[in-house]
């Protein structure tokens, strides 16, 4: 499925409000992970994909627009955080600060959050139910995907002001050739996951 379906959505939660969950940055070798998680409502917002299918240009168009007709909360996990936990209970971790930043819905009953994946997080009280590409099928999880990737894109450019030998602003952190000879000629910042460089001689 190449474009998120309402009624798909609707399939998968058996009629019941959707917050949908996604986050960005698993992989990289500096940065947070970020995650958000998005409750669209009744909001009709045009051009919704898997953000990694989206230009650069058109994800900052959208994102915008998603924070102003969606109710959406923003969660990350810090580098420090990623090496003392380890990535993948870092990720579930910054998915649940997505959902406390979102906070209650006010006269919605029973919602239940879709995230996009095949391993659940603990969402407290919240239901959840995983789907593998959810992304690319589910309205709410694509929105949560475009600003999950802008909010993180946006701090890694703001970091490369300042660490402006390792080209953040256009590898965002993953792993470039140019990061890596970047990282043993300069050394490793306070941003970078530490665990994730035992392969690099810094």
């Amino acid at each position: 499925m190449d474009h998120p379906c309402p009624d798909y959505e609707r399939k998968l939660s058996q009629g019941r409000p959707v917050i949908g969950i996604d986050e960005v940055g698993r992989g990289p070798l500096a940065g947070p992970v970020v995650a958000a998680a998005a409750y669209l409502g009744d909001a009709q917002i045009e051009g919704l994909r898997d953000s990694k299918k989206l230009s650069e240009k058109k994800r900052e168009a959208l994102a915008p627009i998603i924070l102003r007709e969606a109710k959406v909360g923003i969660g990350r996990v810090s580098a420090d955080e990623i090496d003392s936990l380890g990535i993948e209970p870092a990720t579930k971790l910054a998915m649940r600060r997505a959902v406390e930043a979102l906070g209650p819905l006010e006269g919605i009953d029973a919602p239940l959050a879709i995230v996009d994946g095949n391993r659940p997080p603990d969402l407290g009280a919240l239901d959840v139910l995983t789907e593998v590409k959810a992304d690319t099928s589910c309205p709410s999880v694509s929105a949560a995907s475009i600003v999950a990737k802008v909010e993180r894109d946006r701090e890694m450019k703001e970091l490369a002001q300042t660490f402006d030998a390792y080209g953040w602003h256009t590898n965002k952190g993953y792993g470039s050739k140019a990061h890596r000879d970047a990282i043993v000629e300069a050394g490793v910042t306070p941003h970078h996951r530490r665990s994730f460089l035992r392969n690099i001689a810094c």
